[in-house]
C-alpha cells in the first residue's frame, strides 16, 4: 500500500507529486491494467517478443547515437 504523510508546512500538491511517484514506481497501475482482461498465453509470449524487439531497435539507435 502506497502511503504519504503531508509534512508540516508543505503545499499538498508536492505531497500528491510524492505520491504519483510512489504509486508509479509500486506498478499498481500496471498491475490494474494487465489483470483488467484475460491474455491467452500466445498473445502474452508474442507482445512480450515484440516489446523486446522494439526494446533491443531503441537501444541500438541510442548506442549508434552515442558513438
Amino acid at each position: 500500500m502506497v502511503e504519504v504523510t503531508v509534512r508540516k508546512d508543505e503545499p499538498l500538491e508536492r505531497a500528491l507529486r510524492r505520491f504519483k511517484k510512489k504509486y508509479e514506481k509500486a506498478g499498481i497501475l500496471k498491475d490494474i491494467k494487465r489483470t483488467a482482461y484475460y491474455l491467452k498465453p500466445s498473445e502474452e509470449r508474442r507482445i512480450k517478443r515484440s516489446k523486446a524487439k522494439r526494446r533491443l531497435r531503441r537501444n541500438a539507435t541510442l548506442e549508434l547515437n552515442r558513438r
